[in-house]
């Protein structure tokens, strides 16, 4: 069994990428690198949970060596390598190198949606009627890493380009006709009754029949399509934003707020968490 937890510390964390592990800016996380590699030999599996696609998320384990299971478009699918976990677990798909569990109906089931809207096209741009040059310029990335990005399977990035109010209107359309909507920091993200809490609590429990021991979770993020993953971890870190407001908590224990943005706060709080938990 390839579970990755260590058989004495029963720790996971999962965790957002965008303006969190990753720069806002410029995507990097070298103030991170150290403390990800420490947790890897710590046998502490650090899985990222992030809005992002298969492509992005299979390219960023590859930069950063990580082997363990993954979370994309927020929450829409659960990804674990084959063979990771003794068994399969159960309603997982096995294709490829990956079990995979979805939640999320896909991608143009979404745009058929979207495309009901009584809200004009101007007001708004979806990534598929978006040309690769208007998504390095809605995303800062560079044009290899904006193909990743496009390549969605189960949901749609939405670019606001209207008023407060008309995103609002916009909001309640999709919502009467179905559709969940997440606002994330730099879009609204259209899918399904799906969230990053809800896959990451579904695979928190194959870690658990897996060891057959209670697990600490750790959750960290930024926006506000992060909540329903910090609301069910044990503890939850938030990570400042430049450009929005901290995710708003209802649990008040156990919540960390880093004093940093990106990933030197990222680090810094993941830092104090495994000190109070007496891991060194």
């Amino acid at each position: 069994m390839m579970s990755g937890l260590h058989p004495t510390r029963k720790l996971l964390i999962s965790t957002d990428l965008d303006g969190c592990l990753l720069d806002h800016h410029d995507y990097g996380f070298a103030p991170a690198a150290a403390l990800l590699q420490k947790l890897e030999d710590l046998g502490i599996p650090v899985i990222p949970n992030s809005s992002k696609t298969l492509a992005e998320l299979l390219h960023f384990r590859e930069t950063l060596n990580n082997s363990h299971p993954f979370i994309i478009e927020n929450g829409a699918a659960v990804y674990i390598p084959t063979g990771y976990f003794a068994d399969k677990p159960e309603d997982c798909e096995n294709i490829g190198d990956f079990w995979i569990k979805t939640f999320s109906q896909p991608r143009r089931h979404w745009l058929k949606l979207i495309s009901q809207s009584r809200i004009g096209k101007e007001k708004f741009q979806t990534f598929a009627d978006a040309a690769l040059a208007d998504i390095v310029k809605l995303t800062g990335l560079q044009p290899d890493a904006a193909a990743r990005a496009s390549q969605r399977q189960y949901g749609e990035p939405v670019a606001w380009l209207g008023t407060t109010a008309e995103k609002a209107e916009f909001i309640q359309e999709l919502r009467q006709l179905g559709a969940h909507i997440l606002e994330g920091g730099r879009f609204l993200h259209v899918s399904g009754e799906c969230d990053k809490g809800t896959a990451m609590k579904w695979l928190v429990a194959q870690y658990l029949q897996a060891c057959g021991a209670p697990i600490t979770t750790i959750a960290a993020g930024d926006s506000q399509n992060d909540i329903a993953m910090l609301e069910s971890a044990d503890i939850a870190v938030r990570v400042p934003s430049p450009t929005h407001a901290l995710p708003a908590l209802e649990k008040a224990r156990q919540v960390y707020t880093a004093a940093r943005q990106g990933p030197s706060g990222w680090s810094e709080s993941i830092s104090a968490i495994l000190a109070n938990l007496n891991i060194k």
